[in-house]
């Protein structure tokens, strides 16, 4: 039987953000890109000092986490992330399968 480990949440207690008001990373519904862009590098600058920066963004491309700045990446920014890495294997997968058939 294979158990499987609950998600390590312990990175949070040191994360810069820590106490900061949630709005900041997540914004109000309804808002407008020029409130959207002043609030996402406002969080950004908060996300740029903080040392569990990397284990905030690996959880939350490992989710992947669809709203909000997360190690300081919006949710554009991620997507486009996951999008490069899944045409960079795809690319690999395909370059293998023709030196298979060029071998055989």
């Amino acid at each position: 039987m294979t158990t499987t480990l609950p998600p390590n949440w312990n990175w949070q207690d040191s994360a810069e953000c820590r106490g900061t008001e949630v709005v900041l990373f997540f914004g109000p519904d309804g808002e407008r890109q020029p409130e959207r862009e002043i609030r996402e590098r406002e969080a950004k600058a908060v996300c740029a000092g903080c040392v569990v920066r990397p284990e905030c963004l690996a959880y939350a491309v490992s989710r992947p986490e669809k709203y909000g700045t997360w190690g300081a990446l919006n949710e554009d920014e991620r997507a486009s992330g996951r999008r490069r890495v899944t045409r960079r294997a795809n690319d690999e997968r395909k370059a293998a399968e023709r030196d298979d058939g060029e071998a055989a």
